[in-house]
């Protein structure tokens, strides 16, 4: 993300894999868009595509055209492939790569309103292009009326250059082994509480509700199936990792079952509030214990000497040795935090 913020002024990260930057003012972003994305491919080892629109719904199309151009030779013109700059195309050419993408493809047109829409006799992205604004308001919502603005060229999605607080904190992992005892299912599920709380505190937030899953592998079709979650209330509204880690392993107990191979779990934070939202009660099991000092101390030892340096004995302590721990086999080494995974040069 860092690489990819010399593209343009603004930068809005809208996933993990995925940016918006504002290139207003930038000269020849064609040449600028490969030299950038030949830059995170030669230092991270990552390729990727890069898109350019006078929209962000216009931007998003181009990424899927880059792509699809580069992997699926025939979709588009192959001078598209890794970088497409729609906007140094005439209006014609622009109507012939909406007329050659599908429905599906447009940001803001979900499953539901994709069928509503193909059941009107729409295809491609050219047809909700030529849509009356007003009308799709009236018929459908005012968010449909802004895909089809931003298709004919007019921005309506702004940069959130500060990310807008999360409605819920997930935190969930498919495990490097079958695991089929309790106590392994107890380690992963309070390390997922463990980083899902953190995450809480850093948008000071907390959450009223912690709902714990556990599931087999479907793929594994000759193991006995089983799949269960549930929600556990917190008595208050806190970003105490160990008031969260808890409940969920209240909620583990009644969901657990023996006798299956499980191949993955995760913890969800819900109703997530503000902290000066708070219920009135007397603190009579915990008198001058302050848990958002102890919290903050926490964070603040993970941040210096790493992950999972200190956290709850019930996530255990055999580290990466924990059965359930994702094997990671394609992880990137660490380079810049690791002396043993720097890379030897040999005359």
């Amino acid at each position: 993300m860092s690489i990819a913020a010399g593209l343009g002024p603004e930068q809005e990260i809208y996933s993990i894999d995925e940016s918006f930057i504002g290139v207003c003012g930038i000269r020849d972003l064609t040449r600028r868009s490969h030299a950038v994305r030949e830059r995170i491919l030669q230092w991270i080892g990552i390729p990727c595509g890069i898109g350019i629109g006078a929209t962000k719904t216009l931007a998003k199309l181009a990424n899927h055209v880059a792509k699809s151009a580069d992997r699926k030779p025939g979709s588009y013109p192959a001078e598209w492939a890794r970088v497409a700059n729609l906007t140094a195309l005439p209006a014609s050419d622009l109507d012939a790569v909406l007329k050659a993408t599908a429905l599906g493809e447009v940001w803001g047109t979900g499953r539901r309103i994709g069928e509503q829409l193909r059941a009107e006799g729409l295809t491609t992205a050219l047809d909700v292009a030529r849509l009356d604004p007003a009308t799709v308001r009236r018929r459908w919502s005012v968010t449909l009326e802004r895909t089809v603005r931003e298709l004919q060229g007019q921005p309506c999605i702004g940069f959130e250059t500060v990310a807008a607080a999360k409605k819920e904190i997930a935190c969930t992992r498919s495990f490097g082994h079958p695991i089929e005892q309790l106590r392994d299912l107890v380690e992963a599920v309070t390390d997922f509480c463990s980083r899902a709380a953190e995450k809480l505190r850093k948008q000071d937030g907390h959450a009223a509700q912690v709902l714990v899953f556990i599931h087999t592998s479907p793929f594994r079709e000759r193991d006995r199936q089983y799949s269960r979650s549930i929600t556990v209330p917190l008595r208050r509204p806190t970003a105490d990792t160990s008031l969260i880690a808890a409940s969920a392993l209240r909620g583990l107990h009644a969901i657990f079952k023996p006798g299956y191979k499980y191949a993955k779990a995760g913890v969800l934070l819900l109703d997530l509030q503000d902290p000066a939202v708070e219920q009135g009660e007397l603190a009579l099991d915990e008198p001058g214990k302050d848990l958002g000092r102890l919290m903050r101390a926490v964070d603040a030892i993970n941040q210096q000497h790493g992950l999972g340096s200190i956290q709850l004995a019930s996530a255990g302590i055999a580290g990466a040795k924990r059965r359930w721990v994702m094997r990671q086999s394609l992880k990137t080494p660490n380079y810049t935090t690791s002396w043993t995974d720097l890379p030897v040069a040999r005359a």
